[in-house]
């Protein structure tokens, strides 16, 4: 089976590393400093309008946190996106500082992995271009109670909450709650009875950012919609986010930015792997001949479907559609579609291919794929290749009638949000999804279509990527935007406060962030023991 580790993982978070030539660059400026020195910057100037940025505090989920690369950590704290727009706002008229709930750990503790028992703790991720794609680093340290003043915070960011757990003081406790929350938990006010919404109430804003609501739908979508528990209701929505506009509104004077939901399934943890990645080079006799077996072997099952149809249990354009067939060049993956008819009911012995077909360019497959595609599911039986032989589980893919359901509900809570934040004038709203906003200009995302051709986003005259590349915008866990990504939300922040509020706030440098960070011999792909990181389950 070479052939599987050889062109299977060709596909493994194929991305195109650009990489620029630092060392000869600074060699240039070295020559130069002397004879031309960098001159003296001017402070620049800003003002608040009608806001008052005196006391700015950040309310939300992993965005608003600093969490990126699988993990909270320092240098994500450091660059969140609350810590960058308060370093704005220190321009006009904002506090000297802005208190995180600092989590005091170089690597943090990687929730989107399944911690090996016994053995070392990993960290965040970072990006091995051996692979090329994320690998956790070693390192990493347990999540940890935040020492300082509680009271004094600014930052309300808590990595993977819904809008209910801003709510319940569930969220901090105890652990056996489904509502629990350990990077709550670790700086609450009083865990166990006391609420994220209301600690940040309680140091009475004067301005605030509220961008919650994603987590709401994300998770579902990254469980390949294959539990509909963790999608929320559009009525429990409604009321949750109304009872904390609400909140907020009766109980300060500050005015706010609140932020709806983006097109979540543009990111890259459902773009980085394609529908099609098998690929065989037939040219190769190795090549080949797995293709002969793999259509040999399919061709029994494919006369299956054409018995099936003629029997009226399905269509003759289903029996096409589930059809299996391997060919030079890339080929689709096969995945399971429980809309499709179970032939199970009917002739249990077509099992595992009760539901599958190949995937088309209408499916998405999620990031969790590409550790999985062309392993065995049988480790006894070298021939139950997944994604190739055997189909994915639904954990996997998202099917048509999934990413529907999916922007429709992301809809349904963005008219929620609008409605909220009309309710009140102390309120302006950032929409992700309007035409010229920089999640339709990175996406190429226009008017509910994608365009392939105008990805990325131009800052400065440099192109940058929707994806965990060096020149990108994205960490490397495929979901959170890494310091520029944050930099240049940031900045459309600004400008719905500055429209809104007639302020005036200086734009944070973008191309004077880091962007995603090499791994440099920590990571776990560069150990000779790699079976710590072999289960990958990627989460909030």
């Amino acid at each position: 089976m070479k052939l599987f580790s050889k062109t299977t993982f060709v596909l493994l978070f194929a991305v195109i590393f650009l990489f620029s030539c630092e060392d000869s660059y600074d060699s240039l400026v070295s020559d130069q400093v002397d004879e031309n020195p960098v001159p003296e910057e001017s402070t620049p100037e800003g003002s608040s309008g009608s806001a008052d940025f005196s006391n700015y505090v950040a309310i939300g989920n992993s965005l608003t946190a600093g969490f990126m690369d699988g993990a909270l950590y320092n240098m994500g704290q450091q660059y969140s996106l609350a810590a960058l727009i308060h370093g704005q706002m220190q321009y006009a008229g904002a506090s000297e500082n802005f208190n995180q709930p600092d989590i005091n750990s170089e690597l943090g503790f990687n929730t989107s992995v399944n911690q090996p028992e016994g053995g070392p703790i990993l960290g965040r991720y970072k990006l091995d271009t051996s692979i090329p794609g994320p690998s956790p680093t070693l390192g990493g340290e347990e999540i940890t109670p935040y020492n300082g003043n509680t009271a004094e915070l600014n930052n309300f960011g808590v990595p993977g909450i819904l809008v209910g757990q801003l709510l319940t003081p569930a969220t901090g406790g105890p652990q056996s709650d489904p509502a629990f929350n350990p990077f709550y938990q670790r700086f609450a006010s009083a865990p166990g009875s006391s609420r994220i919404l209301g600690d940040a109430i309680a140091t009475q804003p004067s301005f605030f950012t509220l961008w919650i609501g994603n987590n709401d739908v994300l998770g579902y979508a990254i469980s390949g919609a294959s539990n509909p528990g963790l999608l929320t209701s559009r009525s429990d929505f409604n009321s949750q986010y109304n009872n904390v506009i609400n909140q907020l509104m009766i109980n300060t004077s500050a005015n706010g930015v609140v932020v709806n939901i983006p097109n979540l399934l543009a990111v890259p943890y459902f773009q980085a792997v394609n529908w099609n990645v098998i690929s065989f080079d037939t040219s190769d006799p190795e090549d080949q001949a797995t293709v002969n077996s793999l259509n040999e072997n399919f061709s029994q099952y494919n006369q299956a479907l054409d018995q099936f149809a003629s029997q009226d249990v399905i269509t003759e354009s289903e029996a096409e559609k589930r059809k299996v067939s391997y060919a030079d060049g890339d080929n689709p993956v096969l995945i399971n579609d429980e809309t499709l008819t179970d032939l199970c009911n009917y002739n249990p012995n077509i099992d595992p291919y009760c539901i599958a077909r190949p995937a088309t360019d209408s499916d998405l497959l999620t990031f969790t794929a590409g550790s999985v595609i062309g392993t065995l599911a049988d480790p006894n039986n070298q021939q139950s290749v997944l994604g190739i032989v055997i189909p994915l589980t639904d954990q996997y893919s998202l099917i048509p009638s999934e990413i529907t359901e999916i922007l429709i509900r992301i809809a349904q809570f963005n008219e929620i949000i609008q409605t909220a934040v009309n309710s009140s004038d102390r309120l302006a709203l950032y929409d992700t999804q309007a035409s010229g906003s920089a999640f339709t200009d990175l996406f190429g995302y226009e008017s509910g279509q994608f365009n392939e051709e105008d990805l990325g986003i131009r800052i400065d005259g440099q192109l940058l990527q929707p994806d965990f590349s060096p020149n990108g915008v994205f960490s490397t866990d495929g979901i959170h935007p890494n310091p520029r990504g944050n930099a240049i939300l940031a900045n459309e922040f600004i400008r719905v406060i500055e429209d809104a509020f007639g302020a005036n706030i200086p734009e944070v440098d973008v191309l004077n962030l880091p962007s995603v960070q090499v791994c440099a011999g920590n990571c776990v792909s560069q150990q000779q023991q790699k079976t710590v990181a072999k289960n990958v389950n990627f989460g909030l």
